[in-house]
C-alpha cells in the first residue's frame, strides 16, 4: 500500500476517534497569581501560561497602551518631545493631587513638555499626565480611549479594550495577560529609544521627587521595565521584562493579594524562566518537518518552516515536550510551492508554547481520479461524523 494511501487512512482513523488529543501534563511552575503569562522574546516560546486570556481591569497597566499611542505619534512625526500640553481643570481635578491617586502634581493651567509628561506617566504613574496627553492629542479622554483600542488591534492585542488613558475604574476597560505581553514586547522592540524611560529610577516634577514604582528594578537581576497596577477587583498586577544571559523574557501577572506578593511572585517566575530552560533547535533551516495530506492531490505536501525552529526546553524535564502538525481539512490540490499549509504546535507540559507556520516545499498537483474518489469518501465520513 502506498504512503499516500496510508496517510489518508490514518486521517480517517483520526476522524473516527475525534482528533488528536492535546497533551495533558501539569505546569512546570506554580504561582499564587490568578493570571500569568511568560514568554521568551527571541523564540516566542511560551514558558508559562495560567488563565492568560481572562479579562481583568487594567488599572495603571493601561498606561502602557497610552504610551504606545504617544510613541507611535512621535515616530510618525505627528508629535515631538518638545511639544507642550496644557493642564486642564479636568486633568488637575481627576488625576492631580486632589484625586488622591498617582500624580505628577501638574499645576493647573500650566504648560508641560511632552517628554516630561512621558516621564511622569512612566516613572511616577501619573494619572494627571495621562489625561493631559489624552486631551492634548484627541480633545477628550473618550476620543483618546477609542484611539487606544483601535491601535491595540493594529499591533495584535486581540481582546483588550480601553475606556480611558490612565486605567482609573471604567466599565469598558479590560485587558488580558497575553495581550499585555504582546504590548510590552511591541514597545520594547519597536521603540528602544523610548523604552529606556521604563528603567529610569526616579523623576522630579514640581519639586517633588518620586521613585519608579516597579519593585524589581532595584534587585539587580536584569529587569529593565515596565509597569505595575492595582485594583480592588483584581488585586495587584505587573508587566515586566528581564534581560540576562543573552535572553529577554516578558511577563504579565495579575490577581496577587499584596505588593509584597507581587514582587516575590514576579521575581521568582522571571528567574525561573531564565534558569530552568535552555535553547534547542528542533528543526534546522530548510529541514523537512513532516507531510500533510492534500485532498485530491497526487501526493502529500512535504512541509518546512521558513527558518530554523528553535525553542526553549526545560532543563530538568526535557521529555515534557510534545509537538504535532495541524492543518484545516480538506487541504485541496493544487498546492503551490511555498504556500502556507499548516502549523507546527509545540507543547511544554500542558502549555501551547510555540506555533510555527509551515509551508509546502514543492508544488502538489491534482492526482488521478481514484485518489480524488478516495478523498471524497473521507470528506463524506467527516461530514457524517
Amino acid at each position: 500500500m502506498s504512503r499516500l494511501v496510508l496517510a489518508r487512512l490514518f486521517f480517517v482513523l483520526v476522524l473516527l476517534i475525534g482528533g488528536l488529543a492535546s497533551p495533558a501534563l501539569a505546569q512546570l511552575f506554580e504561582t499564587r497569581a490568578k493570571q500569568a503569562y511568560l514568554i521568551d522574546a527571541d523564540t516566542g516560546t511560551v514558558l508559562f501560561a495560567k488563565n492568560e486570556n481572562d479579562p481583568v481591569p487594567p488599572a495603571s497597566l493601561a498606561k502602557l497602551m497610552t504610551m504606545e499611542v504617544v510613541f507611535n505619534a512621535i515616530r510618525s512625526g505627528r508629535l515631538t518631545l518638545d511639544d507642550t500640553f496644557q493642564v486642564s481643570e479636568n486633568a488637575w481635578r481627576t488625576g492631580g493631587a486632589m484625586s488622591r491617586t498617582s500624580t505628577m502634581f501638574a499645576e493647573l493651567k500650566s504648560s508641560i513638555r511632552l517628554e516630561d509628561l512621558i516621564q511622569g506617566v512612566i516613572v511616577q504613574s501619573a494619572n494627571d499626565g495621562c489625561i493631559i496627553i489624552a486631551e492634548g492629542m484627541a480633545g477628550s479622554e473618550d476620543n483618546f480611549a477609542r484611539l487606544m483600542t483601535e491601535r491595540a488591534r493594529e499591533i495584535g492585542l486581540t481582546t483588550s479594550v480601553f475606556g480611558n488613558s490612565n486605567g482609573l475604574p471604567h466599565p469598558d476597560s479590560k485587558v488580558t495577560m497575553k495581550d499585555l505581553v504582546t504590548l510590552a514586547r511591541h514597545i520594547q522592540s519597536t521603540y528602544p529609544e523610548f523604552y529606556k524611560y521604563y528603567s529610569q529610577p526616579e523623576f522630579t516634577w514640581n519639586n517633588i521627587r518620586q521613585r519608579n514604582r516597579n519593585p524589581l528594578l532595584g534587585l539587580d537581576i536584569g529587569v529593565d521595565g515596565l509597569k505595575t497596577g492595582f485594583t480592588e477587583e483584581s488585586g495587584y498586577a505587573i508587566v515586566s521584562s528581564i534581560k540576562r544571559d543573552g535572553r529577554r523574557l516578558f511577563l504579565a501577572m495579575s490577581g496577587m493579594a499584596t505588593e509584597r506578593e507581587r514582587a516575590e511572585e514576579s521575581r521568582k517566575m522571571l528567574e525561573w524562566g531564565i534558569r530552568a530552560f535552555e535553547r534547542k533547535t528542533l528543526f534546522a533551516e530548510g529541514e523537512t518537518i513532516g507531510e500533510v495530506s492534500v485532498y485530491g492531490g497526487a501526493e502529500s505536501a512535504v512541509v518546512k518552516a521558513k527558518g530554523a525552529v528553535d525553542i526553549l526546553l526545560p532543563i530538568t524535564n526535557p521529555d515534557r515536550l510534545a509537538a504535532r502538525i495541524t492543518y484545516r481539512w480538506p487541504l485541496r490540490a493544487p498546492i503551490e510551492a511555498g504556500a502556507q499549509v499548516g502549523v507546527l504546535k509545540v507543547y511544554i507540559g500542558d502549555t501551547l508554547s510555540q506555533e510555527t507556520p509551515l509551508y509546502a516545499m514543492e508544488a502538489v498537483d491534482k492526482g488521478p481520479l481514484h485518489t480524488q474518489a478516495l478523498d471524497a469518501l473521507i470528506e463524506l465520513a467527516q461530514f457524517w461524523l
